[in-house]
């Protein structure tokens, strides 16, 4: 990793924008993060593809989406921060084949695709963008990204064009294996037929369940830790089963708690909330102590759910 500021005329031209020490705090979900050396913004593909072939080897480069499920360090990223735009958010639809640019929404990709009767239902509730989604295999009420997925197209850090078969990606709980470095810049899904009215009335269903349970109007990132998967309470092979994090997190009486501006939501513990004012330093610290309390309650130790990138330049923080 580079330690030096990059300046954009280190840089290859562009058709697109770049944009030097760019708050990244105006681009996460949870408005927390120090700046990118350097923001791009492709214009298309192509600019992608160039920009990326002629781009030292040595420079680092880190694809960003919507910053949903991101915390970013409150001392910044070095390097390119690469953000697709509009050259990257069209929608098609072919048959039972539903073409989605990486910056498409997930959920426009859902209420797109159900009028025209083809059920991709589950992602209306997945904050983001498809990008994203195909990184972290999301999903929501038991549907998956790899349900549905048959390719996805990326641009690899040497500037190459590449589709791959979403069994060569091996998605597996919120993970896939995307080559180093490469950019997604878009995916298409198989989606079964469905009635486009009966589509839309379950997407309003699963809309209301999740206002319903989740912190939806506060500034958070989604689910703040991966659901402890193979757990035994008795040690017996017969009795492993799955537990759900925000289970874990409230036996261990941390429902609502807090460090400066962080909280895990009160409604919903799995929540890691900026109240405001928070800095990245307090999130994580917050989501640490969470962590080690859970673990001392229960004996088991939660993982990270929630992408955290960047420098750190603050003091940390301990305690709840």
């Amino acid at each position: 990793m580079t330690t030096a500021r990059l300046a954009i005329d280190d840089l290859p031209r562009v058709r697109g924008r770049l944009t030097a020490d760019y708050p990244l705090s105006d681009l996460t979900w949870l408005r927390v993060g120090g700046p990118a050396d350097i923001l791009f913004q492709p214009a298309d593909p192509q600019d992608l593809a160039d920009f990326l072939r002629a781009l030292p080897e040595e420079i680092p480069v880190f694809p960003m989406g919507v910053g949903s499920n991101l915390i970013v360090r409150d001392g910044g990223l070095r390097g390119v921060v690469i953000r697709l735009g509009r050259g990257f958010n069209g929608i098609a639809i072919d048959g039972d084949l539903v073409h989605a640019g990486a910056a498409a929404l997930d959920a426009h990709v859902a209420r797109k695709a159900a009028e025209a009767g083809r059920d991709l239902t589950f992602l209306r509730t997945i904050p983001g963008a498809i990008g994203g989604a195909v990184r972290m295999n999301a999903g929501c009420y038991g549907r998956y990204v790899a349900d549905a997925l048959v390719e996805v197209t990326a641009i690899t850090r040497s500037g190459e064009t590449r589709t791959i078969p979403a069994a060569d990606l091996n998605l597996a709980y919120r993970s896939s294996d995307l080559p180093e470095g490469c950019v997604v810049t878009g995916a298409t899904f198989r989606a079964e037929p469905g009635d486009p009215d009966a589509l839309a009335a379950w997407m309003e269903e699963q809309l209301a369940r999740r206002d319903a349970t989740q912190p939806t109007r506060e500034r958070s990132a989604g689910s703040t830790f991966r659901n402890p998967a193979g757990h035994s309470s008795t040690g017996r092979a017969d009795d492993v089963h799955d537990l759900k994090a925000w289970k874990v997190i409230d036996d261990a009486g941390l429902r609502g708690a807090r460090l400066g501006g962080a909280q895990m939501s009160p409604k919903h513990p799995n929540f890691l909330v900026n109240t405001g004012g928070a800095t990245a330093a307090e999130l994580e610290a917050l989501g640490e102590d969470v962590r080690e309390k859970v673990f001392q309650n229960s004996g088991i130790r939660l993982e990270w759910e929630i992408r955290r990138v960047g420098a750190t330049d603050l003091p940390g923080h301990n305690g709840l």
